[in-house]
């Protein structure tokens, strides 16, 4: 693929989704709400879970004022609680049964949560929303997801995942948090470990399904504007405000890698993609800088191994 041609991609390159079904975590806002619209707009049939019903009804309102006739799920979802995404997940397999998904994004996220919070199974907010979440959802998912070419897991990561370390004695930010260059960015290094991995045991198993990703760059979404406990710790707000004139773009602009990782025909298994500009901050799709760390075999089979553990699943492909 050449990065010219990836400089391209816009939300009109998005190929027709007529027959597919699609699924998109946090589709309520932000660039899954962007992705849903685009998907939806091409004839695809979108499920969009949210942590409540209200908020998930109010997505699918705002595509159908824009996509009249629209095909539209909603559903509920708390990627911060195991039981309900095992509910959610059981939600999926009852209305639609067998091999029923074309494509599977994992987008939903929260970032920089200012202090340590512990979720009700007792992980830290921000690697169980970002990281365990997702992980047992598309493992739940897995048996459900159409088993030809074309069929696409798509991981939704960060460019601060180039900042994020690993520490297994330190996964759930017990002996030290930092909100945003700490447990988000090892959330966010996880997401891009895990769509690496799984594309490796994808291509193991000879299964045609293809694991993509990419991230938005600096896209203005409801994570920046407000945080998850409706203030982001002062240094991130002063580098923000500096940042956002210069470096930012909109949400529909941050999808397009999202998009592109899902239903662009030169998007490759395991590809993962950014912004083409400056620190990958905004642009066009493009192949993003991966992370060193992500590259890493064993310290792939062994956060696997963790996280089988600790989301109580086995995710064999």
């Amino acid at each position: 693929m050449s990065t010219n041609t990836a400089t391209l991609f816009t939300a009109n390159d998005v190929p027709s989704q007529q027959g597919r079904r699609v699924l998109i975590t946090g589709a309520n806002s932000g660039i899954g709400y962007e992705a849903a619209l685009e998907l939806a707009r091409r004839g695809a049939e979108v499920i969009l879970p949210a942590r409540s019903m209200s908020k998930a009804n109010d997505a699918i309102s705002r595509i159908v004022r824009e996509v009249p006739g629209a095909r539209l799920t909603p559903g509920i979802l708390d990627l911060a609680s195991l039981a309900s995404v095992r509910a959610f997940a059981a939600f999926v397999g009852e209305k639609f049964p067998g091999e029923s998904l074309d494509l599977l994004i994992n987008n939903a996220g929260v970032m920089a949560v200012p202090a340590r919070e512990l979720t009700v199974d007792g992980y830290e907010r921000q690697f169980a929303t970002n990281y365990l979440g997702p992980f047992l959802l598309t493992a739940l998912l897995y048996p459900h997801l159409r088993r030809k070419r074309g069929t696409r897991i798509v991981t939704v990561s960060s460019g601060v995942s180039n900042q994020g370390k690993i520490e297994f004695d330190n996964l759930q930010s017990e002996r030290l948090y930092k909100p945003m260059f700490g447990a988000y960015s090892q959330s966010k290094l996880a997401d891009l470990i895990f769509q690496l991995e799984l594309q490796r045991r994808l291509s193991a198993a000879g299964s045609p399904i293809a694991s993509t990703g990419g991230h938005p760059g600096y896209a203005i979404t409801n994570l920046q504007t407000s945080g998850p406990a409706g203030v982001m710790p002062l240094g991130f707000r002063i580098v923000s405000t500096i940042l956002k004139p210069l470096a930012s773009q909109d949400a529909a602009h941050g999808a397009l890698p999202t998009l592109f990782a899902a239903a662009s025909p030169l998007a490759t298994p395991g590809g993962y993609y950014g912004p083409s500009g400056f620190q990958e901050l905004k642009g066009y799709p493009v192949p993003a800088k991966i992370a060193p760390a992500a590259k890493d075999l064993d310290l792939a089979k062994r956060l696997w191994s963790e996280t089988e553990r600790l989301t109580g699943v086995n995710f064999a492909v």
